[in-house]
């Protein structure tokens, strides 16, 4: 049975090395590429993928608003977001939208193709080093206070963070200023920071920016 899939990134090099790698093994066909979360979002009711493998950085609508998006009209999607980062904030972010999969770049490139194949089984695949992260945090019993943000606080939290300006933000997600500023005040209330230091100091201690 051959397993349909979307490919979604916003660097064409990026893709045709995943396009590469994924047929390599004979049930995998790339059905169709985007580069941005809009294009994805709009493909998907056209080829009705098996899988869709997604970035979660993109300019514009990020991977986890398309993801969002995708699950909210097409309940049965199943998605795979691989990404750059390691952060446990940004998977339970995806698991919590109803992504079935997550992977790390920085992982082993056959934990792509077997993300794939067993999200378009019906199961979930976590990278180790994610999976771990998870299971140690729930061990411990540490609380992380950004996983009561939706997926769109989330990305205006992350990029005000990084030291985007409010119409930066707007730009890129494609909303006006005035609800970027809206959704900052709803931040600050939810992760109880009063200023963008302290916010600066939570999106690092969770890993979302480096520590320089």
């Amino acid at each position: 049975m051959t397993v349909k899939v979307i490919l979604v990134d916003d660097h064409s090099v990026v893709r045709s090395g995943l396009r590469r790698l994924l047929e390599s093994h004979k049930s995998l066909e790339i059905a169709a590429e985007a580069d941005t979360g809009e294009l994805a979002y709009q493909i998907y009711g056209e080829v009705l993928p098996d899988v869709v493998l997604m970035d979660i950085s993109m300019p514009g609508m990020g991977g986890l608003e398309a993801a969002k998006r995708i699950l909210q009209r097409y309940p049965q999607a199943r998605i795979v977001i691989f990404s750059m980062h390691e952060a446990v904030s940004f998977a339970a972010q995806a698991l919590k939208a109803g992504v079935k999969g997550y992977v790390t770049k920085t992982g082993l490139a056959e934990d792509l193709v077997q993300a794939v194949l067993d999200v378009s089984r019906g199961k979930t695949f976590l990278s180790q080093d994610v999976a771990q992260k998870i299971a140690l945090q729930t061990l411990i019993g540490e609380t992380n206070p950004l996983q009561q943000l939706t997926s769109r606080e989330f990305e205006v939290f992350r990029l005000l963070a990084e030291g985007k300006r409010v119409e930066d933000v707007a730009e890129m997600l494609k909303i006006s200023q005035k609800t970027v500023a809206n959704y900052y005040t709803l931040i600050k209330q939810k992760l109880s920071v009063s200023s963008p230091v302290e916010m600066v100091r939570l999106a690092m201690k969770h890993g979302l920016i480096d520590a320089e």
